[in-house]
């Protein structure tokens, strides 16, 4: 299946990060160093809507995460040690420093801000500061946990049940689950270009997606969970200067204090609801840049 290309004045490279394995990124623009990453079930493309604006500021650098998109889809493991936010933040760091970025801002929705989370945790010196979208902090969520909570995020605890269940159900019709899942948000489907759900569709029905998206959720029930729990029980915060913003009509408004969570586990943090659901850079890309641009230029005190 061939879709258009999204970022056309972008160049490809395809980065290893540790034997047999790469992580595809687009970049473009000029300016200081931003990570961009993508959530699930979605690849890069997400941030088409507002790369343009971006690029005028910033060297961007668009990453698919590990088993998205057209990064490598490393088979899962007994413990799904090779989906733990740890190692697929390390996957960020080396495509970082491969391009020649010791130090760099991270723009990140959903899963991709669970990594960027552990990435500033674990490589503190390398993170100037942070712009997380939708989420609060993994453990947070899972230990609060309500009927409420469990029925609108219904695939974190499908996707999580053991091999080979979701992935057969997934690859039966992966079009239909990005169907239910992303319309079945409060925007319905319509923030999504049909260009931009047709790489989604593509990515999501190439070899290795379904189980690898699974051990991404696999591992943050399980792996995640111990790396955060050491984290609290240590002191270990994060130190970057934080943005946190989320819909003011999604679940995590409904269920969570976005705020109050990521004080728990960070110690500059400030943030805002956006008039939008989940999608974020798709559903309200002018309100994510005039609320993100001024935090992410701000020079450092």
């Amino acid at each position: 299946m061939t879709t258009p290309d999204l970022f056309p004045d972008f160049t490809t490279h395809h980065i290893e990060t540790e034997p047999n394995h790469h992580i595809r990124v687009r970049v473009g623009g000029q300016g200081a160093p931003l990570l961009l990453l993508h959530g699930h079930p979605q690849t890069s493309a997400i941030w088409h809507k507002v790369a343009p604006v971006l690029a005028q500021h910033f060297t961007l650098v668009l990453a698919d995460l590990r088993g998205y998109g057209d990064s490598s889809k490393p088979g899962g493991a007994p413990d799904h040690a090779n989906y733990s936010k740890r190692v697929m933040a390390r996957d960020m760091l080396r495509v970082m420093q491969h391009l020649g970025h010791a130090q760099f801002s991270l723009l990140a929705h959903d899963r991709g801000a669970r990594v960027a989370h552990r990435l500033a945790v674990d490589h503190p010196a390398a993170v100037r500061r942070m712009v997380l979208l939708d989420i609060a902090p993994t453990l947070a969520m899972y230990e609060q946990t309500t009927e409420a909570f469990a029925r609108a995020y219904w695939h974190w605890f499908f996707l999580i049940q053991p091999s080979p269940l979701p992935e057969r159900l997934i690859e039966a019709d992966p079009a239909a689950y990005l169907r239910d899942v992303m319309g079945g948000r409060s925007a319905g489907l319509s923030p999504f270009d049909p260009p931009a759900f047709a790489e989604y569709t593509r990515a999501l029905s190439l070899p290795g997606a379904a189980h690898s998206m699974c051990e991404d959720y696999r591992a943050a029930a399980s792996i995640d969970l111990e790396h955060d729990r050491h984290d609290r029980d240590n002191g270990v915060r994060v130190s970057a200067p934080l943005l946190i913003l989320w819909g003011r009509d999604g679940v995590v408004q409904r269920c969570f204090q976005p705020l109050d969570e990521w004080r728990r586990v960070a110690d500059d943090v400030r943030g805002e609801t956006v008039p939008c659901g989940h999608y974020i850079p798709e559903e309200a890309p002018d309100a994510l840049l005039a609320r993100a641009l001024p935090f992410l230029t701000a020079p450092e005190v």
